[in-house]
């Protein structure tokens, strides 16, 4: 008989206050680089100082007015985005050999969580095949960006709540000129807090079956 595969355990860090980007971002990327086989897989759930971060391949051009706004050269996938305060980032250090994944189900069960969430609040939104992300309206809500280094993962998701979107209009948002951007608090009357949804977060990983034990730690 073949001995069951046992699941990984998961540790969830839910960051209470702004954290600065490039910090987090020589931890993850740190972190992948020296985890093994027995590593726990982690969830980074936080909120950001401004800044843009330009994708592995982004191209300037779609840096369309500079500002004050620190630009930050990154190593995920895709063009420039932007992140601050009253957007919920989400970093999966996943290994997906052991979870059995491949880049599609990871990038799959992003826009799944976003639009999951986003049907807790009554809001009606959707994936793309051809453009990453969550768009209600063919505005986009939820953005996402991954990289994958020996079969694991890190960078993620970035989901619109309440911020300020000044950030993206200096900006073809994910190299898309003219790509309008939404959040939460314009669809909802009642719209989530960053806490609010974290919980949902949490919960809903805790439940997926993917993970032996869910550990939640704040930051």
């Amino acid at each position: 008989m073949t001995a069951a595969v046992q699941k990984p355990s998961l540790i969830i860090r839910q960051y209470n206050n702004l954290t600065p980007y490039e910090d987090r971002f020589l931890e993850m990327k740190s972190f992948t680089e020296n985890r093994d086989e027995n590593t726990p897989d982690e969830l980074w759930i936080l909120q950001h100082h401004d800044v843009l971060t330009q994708g592995q391949a982004g191209k300037p051009e779609h840096i369309l007015i500079p500002t004050d706004i620190p630009v930050i050269q990154t190593d995920r996938g895709g063009q420039v985005t932007w992140h601050g305060p009253g957007q919920l980032v989400a970093y999966f250090m996943f290994d997906l050999n052991r979870l059995g994944w491949n880049v599609r189900r990871l990038v799959s069960y992003a826009e799944n969580l976003m639009i999951q969430l986003l049907k807790n609040h009554g809001i009606e939104a959707y994936a793309k095949p051809d453009a990453p992300g969550v768009y209600v309206n063919e505005r986009k809500i939820g953005s996402l960006g991954f990289k994958i280094r020996k079969g694991r993962s890190y960078h993620g998701l970035s989901l619109n709540i309440d911020c300020d979107l000044t950030g993206f209009h200096t900006i073809n948002p994910c190299g898309y000129a003219g790509l309008e951007m939404v959040r939460i608090n314009d669809l909802v009357s009642n719209p989530p807090k960053f806490n609010d949804l974290c919980v949902e977060i949490i919960e809903t990983l805790s439940s997926s079956g993917y993970f032996n034990q869910v550990n939640v730690e704040q930051r």
